[in-house]
């Protein structure tokens, strides 16, 4: 499982209200609040990503409230992947909850500049800045985790497992 895109970077301490705005949270549509995604911080985000995208940060993303509509508005609107110096706990758990990749990578996130064209392998964790030809290495998730994300969420992997038995 990978992705492969251009790169969106924004700084350290991007909190969930950044990410939607509270003052959207009346829509229980997900594409309809996907449109609203990190427009505080980034108004064309929406308007330029394409899928496969990549969001680059720094230390703390996704801190601040506990809602799960964060990652969920990142992923509805195409965003292949979010590496980051570190992720806010609750943003980490909510993220693999409804299958968007995350990785932690100080050296990537400190490194890649915003438009290079970045692959990621989920399955080893392979950072590459295509744009650089650089390499940096993300623990990878364990088989579980990205059993969860490559079904597209705990809840989807769950109805998976069931099917299977």
């Amino acid at each position: 499982m990978n992705t492969q895109g251009k790169v969106f970077k924004y700084p350290d301490n991007v909190d969930t209200d950044v990410i939607i705005p509270a003052r959207h949270l009346n829509t229980p549509d997900a594409q309809e609040l996907a449109q609203h995604c990190m427009e505080d911080i980034d108004a064309d985000y929406v308007r330029k990503v394409r899928p496969g995208d990549v969001m680059v940060a720094g230390w703390n993303f996704g801190c601040g409230s506990s809602r799960e509509h964060a990652p969920l508005v990142i992923k509805t609107c195409g965003t292949g992947c979010v590496i980051a110096k570190s992720f806010a706990r609750i943003f980490y758990r909510n993220a693999i909850n409804i299958g968007l990749p995350i990785l932690e990578c100080e050296a990537a996130a400190q490194e890649i500049e915003a438009g290079d064209e970045v692959s990621v392998d989920f399955d080893t964790g392979v950072i590459t800045d295509v744009t650089t030809g650089k390499t940096y290495q993300a623990q990878p998730f364990p088989p579980f985790i990205q059993n969860i994300i490559r079904c597209g969420g705990l809840l989807n992997s769950l109805k998976e497992g069931v099917r299977h038995e």
